[in-house]
């Protein structure tokens, strides 16, 4: 009998607002919070069996049957009304481990997540792709997720999404909102984005853009007059264009080009950065897809995008560094801090310089 108990440590979590818990034999039960890793005082390392019986606790017969198979999974699951976790179990040196994802109950608002307004641009589009990017962990699937909810309250839409796993719950407001779980609603991406069109929507979130088949199929979803949001693990806009095309195979690339430049409305990146008072403030660039950027995509030349944003401030565009120097400018973090998130050191102290 484990010495720990799942729903606890759970609680912990929600307790402590912490964006992550680890469960590795070995160690002690740790928290993510506010982006630094602590421990569970007083606790006592886990032991093989533990792990065992806090992951196999957590899965479902099906999902313990895919774990030892698979030897990983993902999955999500509700802690009563409190909150959802999404859960990834993986073998680490033969013993099960586990890391859980936070997810609050509440949906936040762009207010409330301290992203630029100007976003909500996006929210307000017909038609069109929406991508956000940044590493793991910078809040992308919440940021996507404040998205997503400011057009089901606004507006009277249906909006489907292919999720892996389900993460944020929505509630049906103006909207209708279809969430389908990859393995529990649909076996494979493949199929669920080849079918989304036959399902009447108007809005599509493709929870992340893995490979070729998944970004071809979003740029085909958009290009068929609907509205799609979708996640890549990229560090910037310029990245992020180059990233999709050379996904296609080297005889498509064109045509590649001339679709994304044609459904393009916006990429957001971001980054969260740990502040002064040791508080999480996202950093963020974004690009609009204007005659002008959509030319230089169209035209193999991503590479003049970056300089692009950093004069298009006041259309609403904003580079990483620009966002930093905002941050340092309000006193909500350090310079140092901001060093080393700055893709372009120089234009950080350039642009400090100048106010």
């Amino acid at each position: 009998m484990s010495k720990y108990n799942i729903q606890d440590l759970l609680e912990e979590t929600v307790k402590r607002n912490a964006s992550d818990l680890h469960l590795n034999v070995g160690a002690v039960p740790t928290f993510r919070v506010n982006g630094r890793l602590v421990s569970l005082e007083g606790a006592i390392p886990l032991y093989p069996e533990d792990t065992e019986q806090l992951c196999f606790s957590l899965a479902g017969e099906e999902q313990k049957e895919i774990l030892l198979a698979n030897k990983e999974i993902d999955f999500s699951f509700a802690l009563g009304q409190l909150a959802r976790f999404r859960a990834n179990l993986y073998h680490q040196k033969g013993y099960l481990a586990a890391a859980l994802r936070y997810i609050p109950s509440k949906i936040r608002s762009l207010e409330e997540l301290n992203m630029p307004l100007s976003l909500r641009r996006f929210a307000n589009l017909k038609q069109g792709f929406v991508l956000i990017v940044g590493p793991t962990g910078s809040g992308k699937s919440t940021t996507l997720a404040s998205l997503i909810n400011e057009i089901n309250i606004n507006r009277s839409e249906h909006i489907v999404t292919v999720e892996d796993p389900i993460e944020y719950v929505y509630s049906n407001r103006r909207s209708l909102v279809s969430q389908r779980e990859l393995h529990l609603d649909t076996h494979s991406w493949e199929i669920a984005l080849r079918s989304v069109l036959r399902e009447d929507p108007d809005v599509v979130l493709v929870g992340e853009m893995r490979d070729f088949d998944t970004i071809a199929a979003a740029l085909t979803i958009a290009e068929t007059g609907h509205l799609v949001f979708s996640t890549l693990h990229t560090n910037s806009a310029t990245q992020t264009i180059n990233r999709i095309i050379d996904v296609f195979p080297e005889h498509q690339q064109k045509q590649a080009r001339a679709q994304l430049a044609a459904v393009l409305e916006g990429i957001i990146s971001q980054r969260l950065i740990r502040g002064i008072e040791d508080r999480l403030w996202p950093a963020t660039e974004v690009l609009l897809a204007t005659p002008a950027v959509r030319a230089l995509i169209r035209e193999e030349k991503a590479y003049q995008i970056d300089n692009t944003i950093a004069t298009s401030l006041e259309m609403g565009m904003m580079t990483l560094e620009q966002s930093l120097a905002s941050l340092i400018k309000a006193g909500k973090i350090s310079f140092e801090e901001a060093q080393r998130y700055a893709v372009n050191q120089d234009a950080l102290v350039r642009i400090l310089g100048k106010v």
